[in-house]
């Protein structure tokens, strides 16, 4: 969380309600209805680790039946469901709450908390989210923003926000590629900067990978552990799971600085004879990364296919900037020169990176730092928009990485004889048909003169915005029918 001080146009961080410069998106519930946020709902995880949330960005906008959430189902304290209409969601204390609905807790406390440092009522932000969301991912975050009591002025991808606060020498074109590795999700982004103008080249990601996925990792191994010494299985026991993934998370941060650190978790479980211990007196940096081996290769394809839209080489790359936690780990370090044909760096905290550039666009937004240069900012779109053609094949209008706000018109015959409406179903990807793609939703354009199939034409206009809210318009030239409608479609039209 940060503010731009309107009389300088620089964004500084704001602590939370505790003091803290970050705060871990962990939320806790109560069986009397209070939540606690944070730290404050890290530590009571031990004690109540059914009732501890943590995690939710990868869940937002996902179904229940994804392969990803099952496997996380087996992992995770607490309990992961289906909503009513099939999209996962988590119960605790009997409530069935959307990812966006826990999300929605966080930021109010952010809000909260910014209030209370400022002295003053915060009314509107830019959130920032995974450059590799889509529009259903969008939507479902500006609606967490927005049940917090915020004016969501934009949502901005993570990696651009961060380019943002991060110093470029605006006398010479650069390319620069960020890449964002945080707890959750990967971005790469590559940016080409010139004069006052940051134009995004192109965005690829994984919104299921990030340093979660090592965590995890590191809680089957010790689970594993445990069993061979114990011959006890804690895969059921949500309260050493807990402490096996914050054991999880120490570790890794302490082998980003170690070769090799302890693990010593007493009291974790308790057999026939009484209680019983994990201690393992070294874990070191080799056994950590042999583990991520094969998770961290996963970078290697959003790398190749940004570099491949932007119609870049690794040497048209001027700068690689590191952003999110997981870029501490040595291992993410090398794979990122590896793969981008240059050492990473990291000008600003790879944690409050990506709040300074959100900082810094609110307040070009609202424009209250005159005398400062203006940045223009360019970004793109994610994945690809289009509709449902016959045969369910999908027809792309406006292709992934293009630069946003875009407008895209394209001209579609009748298929059938005597055909007086056509249902134009929306969707967004890559996939040629559409049951590999994201349902975003559909219109009905009626009263179409009834003549032989392919002699009626329809335009299908589609219009995106800066925050990816796309407006569709259908329209018979002959008649001047035409229907719209914008898509801020709910996650239970998830195919």
């Amino acid at each position: 969380m940060a503010v731009a001080d309107s009389a300088t146009g620089h964004a500084r961080v704001l602590p939370n309600r505790e003091g803290e410069r970050t705060t871990p998106s962990v939320i806790g519930f109560d069986a009397s209805g209070k939540v606690t946020v944070g730290s404050a709902a890290r530590r009571q995880a031990v004690l109540h680790p059914r009732d501890t949330v943590f995690g939710v960005k990868r869940l937002i906008g996902r179904r229940f039946s994804d392969p990803a959430v099952q496997q996380l189902r087996r992992l995770l304290p607490f309990e992961l469901v289906a909503d009513p209409s099939g999209n996962a969601a988590v119960r605790v204390h009997g409530q069935v709450m959307t990812p966006s609905e826990v999300s929605t807790h966080v930021l109010r406390y952010l809000k909260e908390s910014a209030e209370a440092q400022l002295g003053q009522s915060v009314e509107g932000a830019v959130i920032t989210v995974p450059a590799y969301f889509d529009e259903v991912q969008r939507q479902e975050t500006k609606a967490a923003g927005q049940r917090a009591g915020l004016t969501v002025h934009r949502l901005l991808n993570e990696p651009t926000a961060a380019m943002l606060a991060c110093r470029f020498d605006e006398s010479r074109p650069e390319n620069i590629a960020v890449f964002d590795l945080g707890g959750g999700t990967f971005d790469i982004s590559l940016l080409h900067v010139e004069d006052e103008v940051v134009q995004v080249l192109a965005t690829s990601g994984d919104n299921f990978l990030g340093g979660d996925n090592i965590d995890e990792l590191v809680v089957d191994a010790l689970r594993r552990i445990f069993l061979k010494q114990t011959g006890v299985d804690l895969a059921h026991n949500p309260e050493a799971l807990w402490r096996l993934k914050d054991a999880a998370e120490s570790t890794k941060r302490a082998l980003s600085e170690l070769e090799q650190t302890a693990i010593d978790l007493p009291f974790l479980g308790t057999g026939a004879e009484g209680p019983l211990h994990l201690s393992l007196p070294s874990f070191s940096r080799t056994l950590l990364e042999n583990l991520a081996n094969r998770e961290l290769e996963r970078l290697r394809a959003p790398c190749e296919q940004a570099l491949q839209d932007a119609g870049l080489q690794l040497e048209d790359i001027h700068r690689v900037v590191l952003v999110g936690g997981m870029t501490r780990m040595p291992a993410v370090r090398v794979r990122a020169e590896k793969l981008l044909g240059r050492p990473g760096e990291r000008s600003v905290n790879p944690d409050e990176a990506v709040a300074l550039g959100a900082a810094l666009e609110a307040d070009i937004i609202a424009g209250t730092s005159p005398e400062l240069p203006r940045v223009l900012l360019l970004d793109v779109l994610s994945r690809s928009l289009g509709i449902r053609t016959e045969g369910g094949r999908f027809s792309v209008l406006i292709p992934r990485n293009t630069t946003i706000p875009a407008r895209e018109t394209k001209v579609f015959a009748t298929t059938l004889d005597q055909q007086t409406h056509v249902d134009l179903e929306v969707y967004q990807g890559e996939a040629p048909s559409v049951d590999g793609n994201r349902y975003l939703g559909e219109l009905q354009l009626a009263g179409l003169p009834a003549a032989a199939a392919g002699t009626v034409r329809v335009e299908v206009d589609f219009n995106i915005d800066a925050d990816g809210i796309l407006q569709v318009t259908a329209r018979e030239p002959a008649t001047g029918r035409k229907a719209e409608v914008t898509l801020r479609p709910p996650t239970a039209a998830s195919p």
